[in-house]
């Protein structure tokens, strides 16, 4: 079994701790390579990292090594490093396909995006506009500061913090989470991840227009004008997360969410 290594520059913790580390994986009998032949890409950092990691390294099944302080992705504790990695030298592992979603508007960017694409209103304090249809048909109209639209995989991100229900990473959906909307009625939807996400931009009853920033896992893709849609919908690609023996979705969601200690 080979691995590489793949760490966030910025995170001084990952830079210094990455060679103890690979040491502990040489020890427990795997092999260090580059991305390229890699059978495993081993992320040090946080969940970020690891989004980062299924962005520029599609094809290689992907190890979230948690050094950040979440971290729903990189469910590896600190001190399960050397258990994680005797498990991956022994094979005794699964390589889960996980769904992505890409965003893009016509003459324009394209991004693809393993947690969620993100319309939010940019600079200004007023509500976003924004009109939604699902494969071509009116959906519902929000008045809020944007919008998420999350896969399962992301729906423990940004989704879940704007009040979006938790989706199983197995799920075949979406869910399309309002951020701030400005009526008391407005919920989550789920939506099957076959169907196209339009989310076109509108103006303001005063004739005034948000700045509208589109983001993909972060990243601002471009921007919306007035009467300009994002198309969203399922990647063709998968990304690869690697779910060492024993990974138990639903026992990282109670730990993550602290239910355990409330039990």
């Amino acid at each position: 079994m080979r691995i590489a290594f793949y760490i966030n520059s910025a995170n001084e913790e990952a830079v210094a701790s990455v060679g103890s580390i690979a040491g502990t994986a040489r020890r427990c009998g795997l092999s260090e390579g580059t991305p390229r032949d890699a059978d495993v890409l081993v992320a040090l950092g946080g969940d970020g990292t690891i989004l980062s990691a299924v962005r520029l390294h599609p094809s290689v099944p992907v190890l979230g090594l948690n050094l950040g302080s979440l971290g729903y992705l990189s469910s590896v504790g600190r001190g399960d490093f050397e258990k994680a990695f005797s498990l991956l030298a022994a094979g005794r592992f699964k390589v889960a396909e996980r769904s992505m979603l890409q965003v893009g508007k016509s003459g324009g960017r394209r991004a693809a995006a393993l947690n969620d694409v993100v319309v939010v209103r940019e600079m200004s304090g007023h509500a976003a506009i924004l009109d939604v249809a699902v494969n071509g048909k009116a959906a519902t109209r929000y008045m809020s500061d944007g919008l998420v639209v999350a896969t399962p995989t992301g729906s423990t991100a940004y989704s879940l913090a704007s009040g979006g229900p938790v989706l199983m990473p197995d799920t075949s959906s979406f869910v399309l989470t309002a951020i701030n909307p400005h009526a008391l009625d407005v919920r989550p939807i789920v939506v099957n991840d076959s169907v196209t996400i339009s989310v076109t931009s509108r103006r303001r009853v005063n004739g005034a227009a948000e700045k509208i920033g589109v983001w993909a896992d972060g990243r601002r893709v471009f921007r919306l004008d007035v009467d300009e849609s994002a198309a969203i919908s399922k990647y063709r690609l998968s990304a690869k997360l690697v779910e060492l023996e024993g990974y138990d979705p639903y026992e990282v969601l109670s730990r993550k969410l602290g239910w355990a200690r409330r039990r």
